[in-house]
């Protein structure tokens, strides 16, 4: 195997590129393809497997223009041709990655949070931020449970890290405490907002962008090998990147990089 990494798209896609650099940059090999490639709806040269590959990154974006909501029309067409390729991934320990369109995209099929399995209707839900608004600028992230993708991040240590959504908050619905409870039980919570100094958000804008429930960024499955979540780790793997370079300098790594070294390491286990 030589290809390691799959960034899968469809049309509206665009933070594709960004993603197989960041993937790159920590050693992974990795390319871009198109969901018609994996279901068999391509020239034969393009067809790809999901076998081929350990790692399935979902990118962020407005996948077939955000349409009904976001991710739906994307999580369909996964669920209508590859949803058993994907749970035979899932259950084979392999790392599935969704990043803001790519986290909506995880809701919808089910494979977050997916407490008990993968359910046939989601659970959960990233609908409108609650000041309506488009938001686009840095957050910062306090990391409070490790998966598969953040062995390389110290649980409390807090990384800035760009949000730009319009349908990030996370609910339940009307079972926002019970799925909370659980959550919270399982140490499925990744990522909360927080502030510079790592206290919490508590719920305010702008340090919760979105107003998201108890602050959520970033969940994890049970089995902690799916992960979704708003914020854009790949866009800040240089420090130059960073909103506060110009004080801490240009050179190093961003606060991004951690998160695809992170993903280098435990896929040294496959």
């Amino acid at each position: 195997m030589t290809t390691n990494a799959c960034v899968l798209i469809i049309e509206g896609t665009n933070c594709e590129e960004e993603m197989k650099t960041a993937l790159l940059e920590a050693g992974i090999p990795a390319e871009i393809v198109h969901l018609k490639q994996l279901t068999g709806d391509a020239p034969k040269e393009k067809q790809r497997k999901l076998s081929d590959y350990e790692i399935l990154m979902l990118p962020g974006g407005w996948s077939a223009g955000d349409y009904v909501r976001a991710g739906a029309i994307f999580a369909a067409r996964i669920k209508s041709r590859l949803m058993d390729d994907v749970k035979e991934f899932v259950d084979n320990g392999f790392l599935v990655g969704g990043i803001c369109n790519g986290f909506q995209i995880l809701t919808e099929l089910g494979l977050l949070p997916a407490f008990e399995g993968i359910p046939d209707q989601p659970t959960a839900a990233l609908t409108n931020n609650l000041n309506t608004n488009f938001q686009c600028r840095p957050s910062y992230l306090k990391h409070e449970n490790k998966c598969a993708f953040t062995g390389r991040v110290g649980i409390g240590q807090v990384l800035q890290i760009p949000v730009a959504h319009g349908e990030g908050r996370l609910t339940f619905g009307e079972k926002d405490e019970k799925m909370l409870k659980e959550l919270v039980e399982n140490k499925q919570i990744i990522f909360r907002y927080c502030k510079p100094d790592g206290s919490g958000a508590e719920g305010v804008f702008p340090w919760n962008p979105n107003c998201s429930l108890y602050d959520i960024a970033g969940i994890c499955n049970p089995e902690r090998n799916v992960l979704g979540m708003m914020p854009h780790p790949e866009r800040v793997i240089n420090k130059i990147q960073n909103a506060d370079w110009t004080r801490t300098g240009p050179n190093g790594p961003g606060d991004g990089r951690v998160f695809f070294e992170s993903i280098a390491e435990y896929a040294k286990k496959f």
